[in-house]
């Protein structure tokens, strides 16, 4: 069963800086963490998980939503099978339960997913909390 495990959240006030990191492991035989397409949700609680980052199973290509764009940079390392999240400028709408998952589908495609019902594995999500 694959595993995501996120790292790094914390408390940082306006215009800090936070990187979030996802370990996964647990890929079934023949699966590899750089066949799966990654993003970055997060989530409010009473409101709906909305979507952050995505970046393709190369790292060739990545997608945001406009609250974040030339704020966050979301990158991948293959080789240890990490997923990262650089947040720049955070500002306190940035506060939020942030989740990672990887997309079991369409292994190799560089198709932008963006719901979570595109993804089907999911970490237990980290904290970050921008306050001054």
């Amino acid at each position: 069963q694959v595993q995501l495990v996120e790292s790094g959240g914390g408390f940082v006030r306006p215009g800090g800086s936070l990187r979030l990191s996802c370990a996964a492991s647990g890929f079934s035989s023949g699966l590899t963490f750089s066949m799966h397409s990654m993003g970055w949700f997060r989530q409010v609680p009473g409101t709906e998980r909305e979507f952050v980052a995505f970046i393709t199973w190369s790292g060739d290509s990545t997608h945001y939503a406009d609250s974040v764009k030339g704020r966050f940079t979301i990158s991948r390392d293959n080789a240890k099978n990490t997923l990262y999240l650089q947040m720049n400028s955070l500002k306190p709408e940035d506060t939020a339960i942030y989740y990672c998952a990887a997309r079991a589908q369409n292994f190799y495609s560089n198709y932008v997913a963006t719901e979570t019902v595109e993804y089907d594995y999911w970490g237990q999500g980290t904290q970050v909390t921008v306050s001054s």
